[in-house]
């Protein structure tokens, strides 16, 4: 074997695999020299682009391409990027999308293709986008969406198509089981005139809530006014938010715009269509009391004219009427407003009040959780309790004192030996003038006194001792000596 074959069936293999490392470290890390890369994002926004770059990361989330020149999108072209879930496409020249761009791509949660030309929203633009949460339409050129153009989109949370020129919309194709997570549809400033109000009614809840229709060219008839009425009592913010905005044409004449949320006078004639079949509680309140207390619960709902009659409900599923309550404990008054005198525990509950309005047939409820707290048990305050405690002190010390121990006769138990404590007694006191021990020992033996404590009395200023009478030996001697 020759030195060349040999060499190039060992660096061949080597060789592949350099370049195929190469291949992936071009492919995965390299950053387009117009973009600005960080660790998950490629921005290449007003770059002047009118293609899209080759060399993307596939690690990327997040892709920039607005404010550029990009006027078509093939298919495929972002298939090398599975985790993709945010692509800007906003400020481009984008007339339509091509089959299958999104391929490959079905990450994707937000995708912002504002501020193009796109004229319509053909049904296979986003398909495959089942995960897309937030679809950005609006300053387009749109006229005409698809039926089934937002068929697919199941996790679509918020589409925005305003600032369009959309004359119909297929209300028909948003259901609840087709976009349950849907909230804000947002339609506004388009040319719409007359919508198929069945089918906008049809919509979920959710969807009706979010549903914005402000600045368009809607003519004014009782249907729609029934429909934004209904709205209006519900407090969609959609219509709180843009009241002014929210205008009709009478007859059709451009010319004559009608503000219809504010001036409802236009629309006296219209049968606004049955009451409200779901509740509409507008206010659920809680209110605590004592027993005895005097409560008030009002019957303030979104309802609003003097021609609303009202009706209770109590705890227990009663109804209340002027006819059927006794005045002396719960009066009614004419706005609605029911009035306990004197509050009871037995008369907590949940109390509901309906409004009605019998000229459009409209009615709106309250809730008021009462609860009726039972008088607190009086208990010692702290100078009682003091003043108890002491007197008990007072009376254990006494008990202690004049009972124990007990002091009666036949109570005495024999005492022990008990040490003498030395007093004054004469008779047992050793003077220094007794002769000897002896002889006062001896005088005691003889039960005789031996010795007497001499008396000092004074006499002429000298005192001199006086001695018993019976001692006269003793007597002498104290005389022959000149004690005195």
């Amino acid at each position: 074997m020759r030195k060349t074959e040999w060499t190039n069936m060992t660096w061949g293999p080597f060789k592949a695999t350099v370049l195929m490392l190469l291949g992936l470290q071009l492919s995965d890390g390299t950053c387009p020299s117009i973009c600005l890369c960080t660790s998950d994002t490629v921005s290449c926004g007003s770059s002047g682009l009118t293609k899209l770059p080759v060399l993307l990361s596939s690690s990327s989330t997040t892709l920039d391409l607005s404010y550029n020149h990009l006027s078509w999108l093939g298919s495929n072209l972002f298939s090398r990027m599975p985790r993709l879930e945010s692509l800007r496409l906003a400020h481009n020249q984008l007339p339509s999308l091509g089959h299958g761009v999104f391929h490959n791509a079905s990450g994707l949660r937000q995708l912002d293709l504002s501020s193009n030309r796109l004229s319509v929203v053909e049904r296979h633009y986003f398909q495959g986008l089942w995960r897309l949460e937030e679809l950005l339409l609006f300053n387009n050129r749109i006229t005409h969406v698809e039926g089934g153009a937002l068929g697919g989109l199941s996790g679509l949370k918020k589409a925005y198509f305003s600032l369009n020129q959309i004359t119909d919309f297929p209300f028909f194709s948003i259901q609840d089981h087709s976009h349950p997570f849907l909230s804000t549809l947002d339609l506004s400033s388009n040319r719409m005139t007359a919508l198929p109000w069945d089918d906008v009614k049809a919509l979920p809840a959710s969807v009706q809530r979010g549903l914005f229709l402000h600045n368009n060219s809607l003519a004014c008839d009782c249907s729609m006014y029934s429909v934004f009425w209904q709205w209006e009592l519900r407090g969609f913010d959609s219509l709180k938010d843009f009241l002014d905005e929210h205008t009709c044409l009478l007859y059709g004449d451009p010319r004559a715009a009608v503000r219809f949320l504010r001036h409802g006078r236009f629309f006296q004639n219209c049968t606004l269509g049955k009451a409200v079949s779901l509740p509409m509680t507008v206010l659920v309140s809680s209110l605590a009391v004592y027993e005895g207390e005097r409560v008030r619960l009002d019957c303030q709902t979104s309802l609003r004219g003097p021609e609303l009659s009202f009706s209770w409900l109590t705890p227990s599923q009663q109804p209340l009427s002027p006819g059927t309550i006794n005045v002396s404990l719960i009066s009614l008054l004419p706005n609605g407003t029911m009035e306990i005198r004197a509050a009871k525990v037995s008369d907590s509950g949940v109390y509901v009040c309906t409004s009605l309005d019998l000229k459009h047939m409209l009615n709106a409820t309250r809730e008021v959780n009462v609860t009726v707290i039972p008088p607190a048990v009086e208990s010692f305050g702290t100078g009682y309790t003091t003043l108890l405690g002491c007197s008990i002190t007072l009376f254990f010390i006494l008990v202690y004192l004049f009972l124990t121990p007990c002091r009666c006769s036949c109570c005495k138990q024999p005492l022990g030996p008990v040490t003498p404590i030395p007093t004054y007694d004469p008779e047992t006191l050793t003077s220094i003038f007794s002769p000897s021990i002896g002889y006062r020992h001896q005088g005691q033996s003889c039960k005789h006194v031996g010795f007497i404590e001499p008396v000092l009395e004074e006499q002429n200023g000298c005192v001199k001792t006086l001695m018993a009478s019976n001692q006269p030996t003793l007597q002498q001697e104290w005389d022959t000596t000149g004690l005195s």
